[in-house]
């Protein structure tokens, strides 16, 4: 039996001047969306003192008429809601940090929100045949183990992307930056019916009718980098979405990994300088990924793992300390270093440069430091 819709949830969330971080700290003193339709005017004067436009759109109910009005059309369309208090609203998005994600999704679809792995794989609408072969190799990679593949329905990675991951019977969801009544771009109608059929999913935070703004598409990359564990940049220029992207996943708290190009390529310049200035681990395989996301995946030799033993092995006491500090707690910082073992900041500076040079350890922004 299908759920139903919930017209005071799609309305709270047009409410003028209430945006998804207000929401979220709203409902902390508010029970529910029900209740905030019900309060008196003295009550929703204390809790918006100094915004009376919010009042009386709240005491109006016009985005609750709204709301009522367009429940038949989301049902004709088959669309339902996931609001961020129920069980099958994804879980990463509420995850801490990530407050500015929507509280309210419109979904197209049955796709699972909430797999055991999540990649968002993004990169250029212009991209090159490298870029496409790329992408369609990492999916053949991860198939085996059938991650959620998140990407944005755009021209170039994005569509590579998601046929890589249907090609592969792999699940992908496609997150829209408009209303689900209609696709963006045109050319990408068939493969957005592809995905459905194949139990993929469409997400959008945006309502029916919405106007296709520009603005809206990197608004829309926050919730493709916040549903993944991890972002892959396959192929990007020195600025673009794909960066826009990935710089929200870093301040997410979620790894960013970055496919190599040629030097001097244009469409690999964003991806090179991401690696470069340690906002992005290299990857060069599915295997990169899932070493440094602690992942196991039968169809992948873990390489790394015998690479790791051997660097190990040539380390003398000291440098063998801090390796196994990283190794036991994942990423450290150089005060938490000094407080888990006997050496001084200075010595612990010392030698993690000297790991760095042995390409044992990285450093990651923040001067936050792991094993490579």
């Amino acid at each position: 039996m299908a759920k139903q819709l919930n017209p005071f949830q799609i309305a709270v969330t047009q409410i003028p001047g209430l945006g998804p971080k207000s929401l979220r700290q709203l409902f902390d003193v508010c029970d529910s969306p029900e209740k905030l339709f019900s309060l008196s005017h003295a009550q929703l004067k204390e809790i918006f003192p100094r915004h009376p436009a919010i009042v009386s759109h709240i005491e109006s109910k016009s985005t609750l008429l709204k709301a009522e009005k367009e429940l038949p059309r989301l049902e004709n369309f088959g669309i339902d809601t996931v609001f961020y208090t129920e069980a099958d609203y994804p879980r990463r998005l509420n995850q801490s940090g990530c407050e500015d994600t929507p509280v309210l999704l419109y979904r197209l679809g049955t796709c699972d929100l909430n797999p055991h792995h999540s990649i968002a794989m993004v990169g250029s609408r212009k991209c090159t045949d490298y870029g496409r072969t790329t992408t369609f190799r990492l999916a053949q990679e991860m198939a085996s183990d059938k991650p959620l593949i998140v990407s944005g329905l755009a021209y170039g990675i994005d569509t590579a992307a998601h046929t890589a991951a249907l090609d592969n019977a792999i699940p992908t969801v496609a997150v829209l930056g408009h209303g689900l009544d209609t696709i963006y771009p045109t050319q990408n109608r068939a493969l957005a019916k592809r995905i459905l059929n194949q139990g993929g999913a469409l997400l959008t935070e945006y309502p029916l009718d919405t106007e296709i703004q520009p603005s809206y598409f990197p608004a829309r990359n926050r919730i493709v980098a916040a549903l993944s564990d991890a972002t892959v940049v396959v192929e990007s220029a020195e600025r673009g979405g794909a960066l826009i992207t990935a710089n929200i996943a870093n301040s997410y708290h979620r790894e960013v990994f970055a496919v190599p190009g040629r030097l001097g390529d244009p469409l690999s310049d964003g991806c090179n300088n991401l690696i470069v200035n340690n906002k992005a681990i290299m990857l060069r395989n599915a295997g990169d990924l899932y070493f440094q996301m602690g992942w196991k995946n039968a169809m992948i030799k873990d390489r790394h793992k015998e690479e790791q033993q051997e660097l190990f092995a040539s380390l003398n006491e000291n440098e063998q300390t801090l390796a196994n500090l990283l190794r036991d707690n994942r990423e450290m910082t150089m005060d938490e270093m000094s407080q888990k073992c006997t050496l001084s900041l200075p010595k612990i500076a010392s030698i993690l440069m000297e790991l760095e040079l042995k390409k044992v350890i990285r450093c990651l922004p923040g001067r936050i430091y792991k094993l490579s």
